[in-house]
């Protein structure tokens, strides 16, 4: 039986983009690993199970999912993990083949690519491969599901579809669509400091003002433990949105184009190594106690 209002058990990992996976230079036979000891990629192996554990890349979102699967393949091969496999998953029918299946259901964890997330919403939603995965992160605490860009964003269940960011806090510039629903009480946004994205977040949690805005700085991540417990991973920042204490909110009734009045939103910034209790909405700069 799944039911999003269970604490679940498992881990994601949503990653804001342009997680540096190392370079890989065509003539010169080396690798260069200066981001790799303490990097997302080596955080998202090591509460995998580390290097021998069983990860499955999905490039469903891309559109060059050969190259992008290919990158991933080799920058989990250069931190030691051997045994990775790729799902080339790029139409709903896929979701349904049992090879794909069967081997979700062995993988210590998968790890989703960037690109467009609503194909990720499309493609997957309602399928057996959503079902499965949404299963093990409710009911097994060492199942992991990390996502990048796109990957991280279509975790929520109300996800955003797109929008501009110069043109964003004027009413319907922001999309939102249906999520794949593992992470129900939030709404991230990817690549949120360097493309200024300020605006669109504080937008999408004015629409939906009991969820919080999750904005991911880009080499940056936040591991989510029991649904509840951020951590942050990375090198950048993450923002925090808080639309529970709003006091005057137009949003509701502005007409499509007209700027948004919103009263009291609240904003935190979390750097590495810092915490969030998103039910208690607390920030910490240590970890919780338990």
């Amino acid at each position: 039986m799944i039911t999003l209002d269970q604490t679940p058990k498992g881990i994601l990992i949503a990653v804001g983009g342009n997680e540096d996976k190392g370079t890989f230079p065509l003539k010169k036979k080396r690798f260069h690993l200066n981001f790799f000891e303490l990097g997302i990629l080596r955080k998202i192996i090591d509460t995998m199970g580390g290097p021998e554990a069983r990860i499955e890349v999905i490039t469903t979102a891309s559109m060059i999912p050969e190259e992008v699967g290919e990158l991933y393949l080799r920058a989990f091969m250069v931190l030691g993990c051997h045994n990775v496999g790729l799902l080339d998953i790029r139409d709903e029918q896929d979701a349904h083949q049992p090879e794909y299946l069967e081997r979700l259901k062995v993988a210590n964890g998968v790890m989703m690519s960037g690109g467009d997330q609503s194909r990720l919403s499309n493609i997957f939603g309602g399928t057996p491969f959503h079902k499965i995965m949404l299963d093990r992160y409710l009911h097994e605490e060492d199942f992991v599901i990390a996502g990048t860009s796109a990957g991280a964003m279509a975790m929520s269940d109300v996800m955003i579809k797109g929008g501009s960011s110069p043109s964003s806090l004027l009413k319907g510039s922001v999309r939102l669509d249906n999520g794949l629903a593992f992470q129900k009480n939030v709404i991230f946004d990817s690549h949120f400091v360097k493309r200024g994205r300020f605006g669109r977040l504080m937008e999408a949690v004015a629409t939906h003002p009991f969820k919080i805005g999750i904005g991911l700085g880009e080499d940056t991540g936040v591991l989510i433990r029991q649904g509840n417990i951020i951590e942050t991973i990375g090198s950048n920042l993450v923002i925090i949105v808080d639309g529970h204490h709003i006091k005057h909110n137009n949003t509701p009734y502005a007409a499509p184009g007209i700027p948004l009045s919103i009263e009291h939103l609240l904003v935190h910034v979390l750097a590495y190594g810092n915490f969030y209790d998103i039910k208690e909405r607390k920030f910490s700069h240590v970890p919780f106690p338990g």
